[in-house]
């Protein structure tokens, strides 16, 4: 191999490793910043096959996709000071590129420990203005979207990251707190129970009442349409009596004197102490003759 050959080959390598360090590729799932000397002069580069100048410019990536921070569990005091164990979550990914670089060097992993401060700092702050109750089940939800929108905001300004969201995967009691807790939620479930138990008999009453009173006008107008029946009837046999009476007057003293003797002598026991001549023995007498 002459002089000549070796020449052509460090040529075409000199072309080729400023050629590759000429070209450099941002695919859909990165965010890039380009820098010179190390100084930022192009961020938010778009996915896609881009230029920079050799050995000059850098180009330096991010992980664009939905990142998951999983925060170490933090004891933090409620409004009446007991403490809880809160693990929590956040989903986060980079917005501002040129931000992000300049506030953690493109470095993840610093990225990820500011954001635990401010998560830290954020749940502090919501839990600290909170009563045990509303923490672990009143007012979860609404802590955790104040809690997404509140550092959101801060993220994007300080960081350049976006918060998708923040939520708690568990909210723990230590031992001391735990128990006064249990009796206090069974105290108010206790205290529900009797209120529903109390408008349950109220309504009873209520119920009982109404049915007497419907009851009572029942009856009432029964006996008074009773009475009234009664009333005709008794009429109307007084009419019948009356009618038969006139018809053959003998034959109904007759009758008459016959079923007072029947109700007067239905025992052989019973005795009647009268005059002979009473009226009571008349058609006696006159079956005698």
């Amino acid at each position: 191999m002459n002089f000549r050959t070796i020449l052509v080959l460090i040529v075409v390598g000199a072309l080729a490793v400023v050629g590759y360090n000429s070209v450099y590729v941002v695919t859909e799932l990165q965010r890039a910043v380009l820098l010179q000397f190390g100084e930022l002069v192009e961020s938010n580069i778009q996915p896609g096959l881009h230029f920079k100048k050799p050995f000059i410019n850098d180009v330096v990536r991010f992980d664009a996709r939905v990142l998951t921070l999983d925060a170490r569990p933090e004891r933090f005091l409620t409004l009446e000071k007991k403490a809880v164990i809160v693990d929590s979550f956040a989903k986060f990914r980079v917005d501002d590129s040129a931000k992000f670089y300049t506030s953690t060097s493109g470095d993840e992993t610093r990225a990820e420990s500011l954001l635990k401060q401010r998560i830290n700092t954020g749940l502090r702050n919501e839990i600290s203005t909170r009563s045990l109750y509303e923490v672990v089940s009143g007012e979860r939800d609404q802590l955790m979207n104040i809690l997404t929108e509140a550092l959101d905001k801060v993220a994007r300004e300080e960081l350049g990251v976006e918060i998708v969201d923040v939520r708690v995967k568990r909210i723990d009691l230590p031992n001391e707190v735990s128990d006064s807790v249990y009796d206090r939620m069974n105290t108010e479930r206790d205290i529900e129970a009797k209120e529903h138990r109390a408008q349950g008999q109220e309504l009873a009453a209520g119920i009982r009442a109404d049915a007497d009173k419907q009851q009572q006008v029942i009856l009432a107008e029964a006996y008074a349409e009773a009475e009234e029946i009664r009333g005709e009837g008794d009429a109307q046999a007084a009419a019948i009596y009356a009618s038969a009476y006139n018809k053959d007057p003998e034959f109904y003293k007759f009758n008459r004197s016959m079923q007072a003797y029947a109700a007067t002598f239905s025992d052989k026991g019973d005795i009647i102490l009268v005059q002979p001549d009473s009226d009571f023995f008349k058609y006696l007498k006159s079956s005698t003759q």
